[in-house]
């Protein structure tokens, strides 16, 4: 009871911190971009499901369109996540591993920024580990019917809808009933089916809008993995892979984890509860890993699988811990070095403020200088139509610019229902999200009685587009040389006007170049 009050304890009291700083940086490019979404809800989007976008819709109706209100929930998702595997811990092993579980994974830097920007991330883990939790009540009460089962169907299918890598879940299960014996019943059994229905549901609305959509997301998915330009074997790749988690997990926790695994495989075989952490966390991590031979994956496309493996991990060492002081004295610096690496990794200004200069560009740096250029983007829009009597529409050179400007742009002036406060560059190519929103590029059916405007040779049957002979404003990174031909085609006139620099600490940390695009004309289709 004392070690569970002390859980509880910690964990209210990291949540409380992260709360409170929820609103002390910028927001991250990701995180404006499914604000968007949020403005804009769909069954799915070109990347993701509708999962992020519903979440920070309910917190920005609740607090508002800024930073806390679109954050609000990653820190409480953290903290669910956190209780379910000490709960969880607990049930199959005891409650002093539980607890170094929970300690191990909140000094985790991937688990501190997934607990404090609000993504895919955080929601997807949240409902991963509580599949694995209610399924694992499943297999204490096998061979008699739970209704866990039903609840196991339900958080896979919401899990999916956040990120689709939860689909793994179902191959976990899988492979545990076929591999401990007394559970293969369950194949008999109508509660494994019930499953697969609910997820089947749960698969409805990202599959209906991605058939009405040339399924834009399998096509996303295979340029992700880099198979839709072949497979090759890159064995620098894996290793670029793995030497990413050794970063973002922390060196000695991840070393520690990779050990423990590896030294369990064997007789993970032989024990029930060391099986299904094996196999909860096995193919999610394999799968990466094989791609990785092709292209490296990103080290937080697998983080579904280290929650069970961080169970695992604990089981395996804290005999050891208990035994000899040398391996408390290195689980300590474990987790002390992965605190200090979450916490720079939140705020490398720490160090430049004690005179400790960092060149490159770091975690942080994605968190910093958006709100502040955007306002000078924003004045200078202001005092540029004041100057010129027209009003410019925004274009941006990719989605995270685009995202960021239309999130702190305090005149977020619409061209029309729909439509996004800024635009990227007009393309054939559908190449994220915005490709599926309103664009400036396209026709809209003409009023009766309108005639064709003058010049418009390239027109839908019917339609108009509604921005031939206006200017744009266009906004894109200072290190680009040159700026998209499709812009150059599409406005009579493109000049560079200004040049926004952001600085902290002496160091430029955003440079945008913004240009004039005169009197648009649509490009042949």
């Amino acid at each position: 009871m004392k070690i569970e009050r002390a859980v509880w304890l910690f964990i209210l009291t990291i949540t409380g911190i992260r709360l409170a700083l929820l609103a002390t940086t910028d927001l991250q490019f990701d995180e404006a971009h499914y604000w968007m979404w949020s403005e804009r809800l769909a069954p799915a989007y070109f990347s993701k499901g509708p999962g992020v976008a519903f979440a920070i819709r309910a917190s920005t109706m609740i607090f508002g369109a800024n930073e806390f209100g679109v954050r609000f929930f990653s820190p409480l998702l953290g903290a669910g996540t956190s209780l379910l595997l000490f709960y969880l811990g607990r049930r199959m092993f005891n409650a002093s591993a539980a607890l170094w579980t929970v300690i191990g994974l909140n000094a985790t830097p991937i688990f501190n920024l997934g607990a404090f920007l609000m993504t895919i991330d955080p929601l997807s883990l949240f409902f991963w580990v509580a599949a694995m939790f209610s399924f694992w009540c499943v297999v204490e009460k096998s061979p008699e019917f739970s209704w866990h089962w039903l609840l196991t169907g339900v958080l896979i299918g919401l899990g999916f809808l956040c990120k689709y890598t939860n689909v793994f879940a179902l191959l976990s299960i899988i492979v545990i009933l076929a591999l401990i014996p007394k559970l293969r019943v369950e194949f008999r059994r109508p509660g494994f089916y019930l499953v697969l229905l609910i997820f089947a549901a749960f698969c409805v609305p990202p599959v209906r809008w991605n058939q009405e959509r040339a399924w834009a997301t399998v096509a996303h998915l295979k340029s992700r993995g880099g198979v839709n330009q072949g497979i090759g074997f890159h064995p620098l790749e894996f290793l670029s892979f793995i030497g990413e988690h050794f970063i973002v997990y922390s060196p000695l926790l991840f070393l520690g984890l990779a050990i423990a695994v590896i030294g369990l495989w064997k007789r993970s075989q032989q024990q029930p509860r060391r099986l299904f952490l094996m196999w909860f966390g096995l193919p999610v991590f394999a799968f990466y890993a094989l791609l990785s031979f092709n292209k490296a994956a990103a080290p937080n496309w697998d983080a579904l699988a280290f929650p069970s493996f961080a169970l695992l991990a604990v089981a395996f060492w804290l005999p050891h811990l208990e035994a000899k002081q040398i391996w408390r004295s290195l689980a300590g610096c474990g987790l002390g070095l992965g605190l200090i690496m979450s916490v720079l990794a939140l705020d490398s200004d720490i160090l430049r403020s004690i005179g400790i200069e960092i060149k490159r560009r770091d975690p942080s740096d994605g968190m910093r200088g958006w709100k502040s250029a955007t306002l000078a983007l924003e004045n200078f829009r202001i005092g540029f139509e004041r100057e010129t009597q027209e009003k410019f529409f925004l274009i941006a050179d990719e989605r995270d610019r685009a995202s960021e400007i239309a999130f702190y742009l305090h005149d977020k002036r619409s061209e029309g229902p729909g439509h996004p406060p800024c635009y990227i560059v007009e393309s054939q190519d559908v190449v994220n999200q915005f490709s599926f929103w309103p664009r400036y590029d396209e026709f809209v059916e003409r009023p009766p009685g309108k005639p064709n405007p003058e010049d418009q040779s390239y027109t839908e049957e019917g339609g108009v587009n509604l921005f031939t002979g206006r200017s744009a404003l266009y906004i894109q990174d200072a290190g680009r040389k040159r700026i998209p031909h499709n812009l150059q085609a599409g406005f009579s006139w493109v000049d560079r006007v200004a040049r926004i620099e952001v600085r902290r600490f002496g160091r430029v940390i955003r440079t945008w170049d913004v240009y004039l695009c005169l009197h648009y004309r649509t490009l042949p289709l």
